[in-house]
């Protein structure tokens, strides 16, 4: 959100956290930052960030990835161990493709290449920015689902007990619950959980965004530079993007078999990307 020239995260400004072991470039990318109203704050090791980030909370992390110490990446996992919703910026002069996938399979949400422009820096924030409020939206809505849930459950019960004294026989009184069926599959979008029969399995944000919305567009076969871009937020090309994707693809298919549900449920359509397969229908990989 942009308000009155300035970024903001619902309405405040937001609280950025610069991690680089070099001071010009700490500098250099707060004054950026600073300029469009976002509040600064800067560290000089990972390990002096992640005593500030026990102490305060901050809107996004922007991190050099080759640093003394704990590098960027290391600081990422750390970071995504405890918020994994937390929004996490790489930076490195030394770039390569296998850590850009690693940053990104962590749940990194862009990785820039030094020298970086202001501009870039400006844009890759306030994309990270809109993430967080997005997810933050998602929750919003899901826990108004379930309190609205909850009321009526109580309305319900409530109702029940008036009657119990002079009904003989009272129908039982099934209670509403936000859940969703795909296939075999009973999924539960307030708690990134699904069940399969009495098995329930609990997956990650990621997994479960990506069982969405491929049920979303089932029917179809989804590239998975798509996945990327609207399960995680960030643009890539198409085979950076398999590389991103796959572990996850990988991880859910495992859950899947472990729940006895056939884990070819997801498709893979060599070169193109991912599809849902029809319940009980017949797929090949």
């Amino acid at each position: 959100m942009v308000e009155n020239g300035n970024y903001t995260t619902d309405g405040v400004s937001a609280n950025i956290l610069v991690v680089d072991d070099e001071g010009a470039i700490r500098y250099s990318i707060g004054k950026t930052l600073q300029r469009v109203g976002y509040q600064v704050s800067a560290a000089a090791s990972a390990e002096e960030a992640l005593n500030m980030l026990g102490e305060q909370l901050f809107d996004v992390v922007l991190t050099d990835i080759r640093m003394p110490g704990l590098t960027g990446v290391e600081l990422l996992s750390r970071i995504k161990e405890k918020a994994p919703d937390a929004i996490v910026i790489l930076m490195t002069g030394y770039a390569s493709l296998g850590t850009a996938v690693e940053a990104l399979r962590l749940g990194a949400h862009d990785y820039l290449i030094k020298p970086i422009s202001s501009q870039d820096i400006r844009q890759s924030v306030a994309r990270g920015l809109e993430r967080a409020q997005n997810m933050r939206r998602r929750r919003q809505l899901l826990e108004t689902i379930q309190n609205n849930v909850k009321e009526l459950t109580g309305g319900f019960e409530e109702t029940s007990r008036a009657h119990a004294a002079t009904a003989v026989a009272p129908a039982p009184v099934q209670a509403p619950v936000t859940t969703m069926q795909l296939g075999p599959l009973t999924i539960f979008p307030g708690r990134y959980q699904i069940q399969v029969g009495d098995k329930q399995l609990s997956l990650t944000p990621t997994e479960f965004d990506l069982l969405l919305y491929l049920a979303a567009h089932r029917g179809r076969v989804v590239p998975c530079y798509e996945l990327v871009r609207e399960v995680r937020g960030y643009t890539v090309d198409e085979a950076e993007a398999r590389e991103v994707i796959r572990p996850h693809i990988s991880n859910l298919r495992r859950k899947l078999d472990k729940a006895g549900q056939d884990p070819d449920l997801i498709v893979n359509v060599r070169g193109i990307g991912y599809r849902l397969s029809e319940p009980n229908g017949n797929n090949s990989d």
